[in-house]
């Protein structure tokens, strides 16, 4: 993989959100949940937003989902929003998660995402996402 000049990062921790975010190396995000509550939920869909005005290439962004039992359906609502926003283009995004609902939650994001800018997968593990994300980005294009 060949260096990429990363962005600054405009994620910065809160008291009582559950999730936290880091630069890949590849340049995309690795956003880590342990829970969806409604504050979470509304932090993460204000960073997302924000974050989608600063898009200017070619992304790859991990989601684990691991340590969450549920995906309550404002969480499928922000992801849908975000996916189908008009500013979205060239996303690969992965989603981690091993809870039957949460999968559930994540395969009906996939289906509603039809703005045509984000890749979506669904996996069982980070290495399966990680060689998923691997893949060469021009494949989007």
């Amino acid at each position: 993989m060949e260096p990429v000049d990363l962005k600054p990062l405009k994620w910065k921790p809160e008291p009582g959100i559950a999730y936290s975010v880091e630069r890949r190396a590849d340049g995309g995000m690795h956003l880590t949940f342990t829970g969806a509550d409604p504050a979470t939920l509304a932090h993460w869909r204000r960073f997302g937003l924000e974050h989608l005005m600063d898009s200017d290439r070619l992304v790859r962004n991990l989601y684990d989902l691991r340590q969450l039992d549920d995906l309550p359906q404002q969480a499928i609502d922000f992801a849908v929003e975000l996916n189908n926003d008009p500013s979205v283009r060239n996303i690969r995004l992965a989603a981690v998660a091993t809870n039957e609902k949460v999968i559930a939650g994540l395969r009906k994001i996939a289906a509603l995402t039809t703005g045509g800018g984000v890749e979506m997968g669904v996996f069982a593990t980070i290495e399966e996402a990680e060689a998923w994300l691997d893949r060469p980005l021009t494949l989007l294009v």
